[in-house]
């Protein structure tokens, strides 16, 4: 972009304001030097606080941090709040949020007459809290309530947010529902905390008070109440089928974007519609790899496994590159089936995707191996993994054992169990009938009796052993 043109610039009164409308229209970095040049040679920067407010906060979208703080520091007098607002702000948003709260308390250290804080300021604190594992939020929160600003929605809603992110999904609610006015943002943020933290039937709840409240919903709160529809136990699928009548209704599905498509995909896909699901899929004339992923995910959890493996070509056809979630639940698909040329294939070729095996697609490897006889195999390929393996990938070994017969492979595989969680009685219970059906019953007396003297003893209805997953 050509650097904007700072002609009269260095004049008095107009070209003055000139520069400071530049610098909030500057859309590079470059272009934003020039008129910082411009205000130093003019004087403006030294004598006029608006000029410096609205470079620094032009500097916020270009530079990092350091660079607005070195700005902030080298001015003549004591920055105004708009300022100290802004700098919190480019620190808030930084890779390092804690700076933005030690900026902080450094300003209330310093006692700053000219710096009180108030509703553009504790959002961007509760922004940088919610990003650092520290639970910053309780003690921003007496901030809040000292100012008297805990019933400002702006600030409100960074509260909910913070507390939601941290799982304190209840103080989230109390601040939510000690607002004497709601709105649209808070009511989103409401909604996306119970969805996020597992709440499910409390996200869809929240979902129809803002309706029954005449807010209207945007985007983000239909994705986020999709997503709670999509996992929900109870009344999932009637409530994503409403979501997605309101969509129709205010021509958000005709036709519908990546985002809100996919999660329409994946709400009817985890409910079991896949028809509906399919019509959506088809309908979107743009399609991420997520919206494929959504489909393949849902077939293979209901069983359609010829239609993951056609989805799964349609894929390859478009040129859509498939990532780790996809070659899951094409995996799984093979593990049930027992095509373990097919497995082998896909697994040999996900480097070729940049993807690199997880636990997840060496666990359905290690799976069709055993029930194919390979225990070997499946052994090395357990010993060889670029992830540390679990209880579950040598469960599927031991159990894979047991039902072929192979004694050896069962002994290292429980040891390498034992290693893991030393209190798994299963594992002696597997072990036990493994040696049993070998008729090694010196070997099946020795383990009751460590059984024994450990208190161990079989739980009804447990298992050592995680299948294959259906992603």
């Amino acid at each position: 972009m050509p650097v904007p043109p700072l002609r009269g610039a260095a004049a008095g009164g107009r070209g003055h304001l000139n520069l400071s409308l530049l610098a909030d229209r500057c859309s590079t970095l470059r272009s934003l030097t020039v008129v910082h040049a411009a205000m130093l040679v003019s004087g403006r920067l030294a004598s006029d606080a608006f000029a410096a407010s609205r470079l620094l906060d032009a500097y916020t979208a270009f530079s990092p941090p350091a660079t607005v703080l070195r700005l902030l520091s080298s001015l003549p007098y004591a920055p105004n709040t708009f300022m100290l607002n802004t700098s919190l702000r480019a620190l808030a948003s930084s890779p390092d949020p804690a700076f933005a709260l030690a900026f902080f308390s450094q300003l209330r250290r310093s006692g700053s007459t000219s710096y009180s804080p108030g509703r553009h300021t504790f959002p961007f604190l509760l922004k940088a809290s919610a990003r650092l594992p520290l639970p910053v939020s309780r003690q921003i929160h007496p901030l809040v309530l000292k100012h008297g600003l805990d019933r400002d929605t702006y600030v409100a809603n960074g509260l909910v947010r913070a507390y939601s992110v941290a799982g304190r999904v209840r103080v989230a609610q109390q601040v939510f529902d000690e607002l004497p006015e709601r709105s649209t943002v808070v009511y989103t943020t409401m909604v996306s905390g119970y969805s996020q933290n597992g709440r499910y039937e409390e996200s869809m709840g929240a979902f129809d008070d803002m309706l029954d409240e005449g807010f209207e919903p945007g985007p983000v709160v239909l994705a986020s109440v999709l997503s709670a529809c999509a996992r929900s136990e109870s009344g999932g699928l009637v409530m994503g089928r409403r979501v997605h009548d309101i969509m129709e209704q205010r021509g958000m599905a005709a036709p519908v974007g990546v985002i809100l498509g996919t999660a329409l995909v994946d709400m009817y896909a985890k409910n079991g519609a896949i028809d509906e699901a399919v019509k959506v899929f088809k309908g979107m004339p743009q399609r991420h790899t997520a919206t494929w992923n959504a489909l393949i995910s849902g077939l293979a959890h209901h069983g359609h496994g010829d239609d993951v493996l056609a989805m799964f070509r349609q894929m390859q056809r478009e040129g859509v590159p498939p990532n780790a979630t996809t070659l899951v639940g094409v995996l799984s698909v093979y593990c049930h089936t027992g095509q373990l040329g097919e497995a082998r294939r896909v697994f040999a070729s996900m480097e070729d995707f940049g993807v690199t095996p997880s636990i997840q697609h060496y666990g359905c490897m290690v799976d069709l191996l055993g029930r194919s006889g390979l225990l070997s195999e499946a052994e090395e390929m357990i010993r060889g993994m670029t992830c540390k393996a679990d209880t579950a990938i040598w469960g599927a070994l031991l159990t894979a054992c047991k039902n072929h017969g192979d004694v050896d492979v069962a002994e290292r595989a429980a040891q390498e169990m034992l290693k893991l969680d030393p209190n798994n009685h299963g594992v002696y219970v597997v072990l036990s009938n493994v040696y049993a059906d070998a008729r090694r019953w010196q070997d099946v007396d020795r383990l009751r009796k460590v059984m024994k003297g450990a208190q161990l003893s079989k739980i009804p209805g447990s298992s050592t052993v995680d299948g294959c997953d259906d992603g």
